[in-house]
């Protein structure tokens, strides 16, 4: 999980230094790296920075976007207290099915509700439905849906809520005025419009491959 936006050996000294990693997220880390995608998984730093950020909210409703094979949702199952609920979105029964087995280990799947299939309609089902409102939001999936996933997940986190973006600076690619392709013209748009959207506080962290996290108001 190499940051190519850190010198080297910087991100080694972070997660060496601050990262206490949970043994089974190490190993489902060892087991994804071994996968053609495995760059699709967060590093163990954002991991606990995620974590952190769920703790020092009190969040217990988590919705994530995304899942591949489970990381992010493993960790944050860990942080959040036993009587937190976690709904986890994605279109993968295979990579996701890495994540049961992870989640069903780590004793906390009765957490978890995953739910398969497109994620547009999911989050629209979910807004229909009227759902309890979530803490915090993390959405990880296709970047050419990320502002639709944005605008909904507006208004399934509550006030005071988090909504957290990975892979916001696209190593480096958002910050090249030379580079137009969908998923980068995407990326550097919603950053443009999180920056200036009245309705949120936002902050663009070089972690990982870049966190946006909007706070809503």
């Amino acid at each position: 999980m190499r940051n190519a936006l850190l010198a080297d050996g910087i991100e080694a000294y972070i997660v060496e230094n601050t990262v206490r990693e949970h043994p089974l997220l190490a190993e489902l880390h060892r087991e994804t790296q071994a996968m053609s995608n495995s760059g699709m998984q967060i590093g163990s730093d954002q991991g606990a920075f995620m974590g952190l950020l769920a703790r020092a909210i009190g969040a217990k409703r988590y919705l994530e976007i995304g899942v591949f094979t489970g990381y992010s949702s493993l960790a944050m199952a860990l942080a959040l207290p036993p009587d937190a609920q976690i709904v986890a979105c994605d279109v993968s029964p295979d990579y996701t099915s890495v994540a049961r087995r992870y989640w069903a280990r780590a004793g906390v799947d009765a957490k978890i509700d995953l739910r398969l299939g497109p994620g547009v309609a999911t989050l629209d089902a979910m807004i229909a439905e009227g759902v309890e409102p979530f803490d915090i939001a993390f959405i990880d999936a296709d970047k050419q849906n990320y502002d639709a996933y944005y605008e909904r997940c507006l208004r399934l986190v509550r006030t005071n809520g988090l909504i957290l973006l990975d892979n916001m600076l696209w190593s480096g690619q958002v910050a090249d005025a030379s580079i137009h392709d969908e998923e980068t013209d995407v990326l550097r748009a919603l950053n443009a419009k999180a920056g200036h959207d009245e309705r949120v506080d936002a902050a663009l962290l070089p972690l990982g491959d870049g966190v946006l996290i909007a706070r809503k108001r």
